[in-house]
């Protein structure tokens, strides 16, 4: 049976330790991906900083533009990181990926890279579930003008300078005050996101399924300033009110340095990640595994 998917475009996450040999390197890892791919009839071609950074050669290059365009399938060899990047960066051309984990068994990169083959064969042939995400749209405003836009698939993040002390933030849901937040920072996360920063900051587990964001404090000054649970219909306002060297950050991967009175807008995203996981993936099963759930359980 050959494979549902014609053009698969492979990215990669290509910086890795190799001197203590308890990595592979990345060349031959995507390499053997290729030529698996290439043999189930699948035409491959390779992401235009994967293909420089590895030096793997003798398959076609595009940069995410053209994945976009031209490829029905993102093969991302990674962790969850290199999965959130080139999640938001495909999600507007619908583009679904599935992701195989070089180390530990990730939340969203599910496959490990052993007996990848194995895994992937069924899902070639179209025996997937498909695992939608709902991404976030925020926006810095300054004197009223739009000064950083991005995308988020995890979080979008206000934190305090590393050497100063807390920051004051005033916060607003559609339009209602909510309160006045002093802490180190504060955290609006999606359902993908309650499984990263929001959960060290005591936030709680949303399903993905779930149409909610997490807004949790980071350290506050009060200790009745609790994580709380919020609709992703409507939109979250967050204006610095006081504080030195702030930052926001989205999925801790782009940064926007803050000035006392900028405002942060976060909606929801009109794009969704696709993410294609093996038949019968449970979201539950992954928990289970990465929070160390039941161990010691016979």
């Amino acid at each position: 049976m050959k494979s549902k998917f014609r053009q698969i475009a492979l990215l990669g996450k290509y910086h890795l330790p190799q001197a203590s040999g308890t990595r592979p390197s990345a060349r031959p890892i995507l390499e053997s991906i290729a030529q698996f791919l290439h043999t189930q009839g699948c035409e491959v071609f390779l992401e235009k900083d994967t293909a420089a950074n590895s030096g793997l050669t003798g398959y076609p290059v595009l940069d995410v533009k053209g994945i976009g365009q031209q490829c029905d399938l993102a093969l991302v060899v990674g962790g969850d990181g290199t999965m959130l990047g080139f999640g938001r960066q495909l999600a507007e051309y619908k583009v679904p990926l599935i992701g195989i984990n070089q180390g530990r068994l990730g939340f969203i990169t599910d496959i490990p890279l052993t007996h990848y083959d194995t895994t992937l064969l069924p899902m070639l042939r179209g025996e997937y579930d498909e695992d939608r995400r709902v991404m976030m749209h925020a926006k810095v405003w300054r004197d009223g003008h739009c000064v950083f836009d991005a995308l988020a698939l995890n979080d979008v993040v206000v934190n305090r300078g590393s050497t100063s002390g807390m920051v004051e933030l005033r916060v607003e849901v559609d339009g209602n005050f909510v309160a006045i937040q002093r802490a180190d920072g504060l955290i609006i996360a999606t359902p993908t996101g309650s499984t990263a920063y929001s959960l060290s900051a005591g936030g709680p587990l949303l399903h993905p399924s779930l149409p909610a964001w997490v807004m949790a404090p980071i350290a506050p000054h009060t200790l009745s300033n609790r994580p709380i649970v919020l609709a992703d219909t409507g939109e979250v306002a967050i204006d610095l009110v006081a504080g030195r060297d702030a930052s926001a950050n989205f999925d801790m991967q782009s940064l926007a340095s803050l000035l006392v009175g900028d405002r942060i807008t976060v909606r929801r995203s009109e794009h969704h990640a696709r993410f294609l996981h093996p038949r019968g993936w449970s979201y539950f099963d992954t928990l289970r595994k990465k929070l160390h759930w039941n161990e010691g359980v016979a």
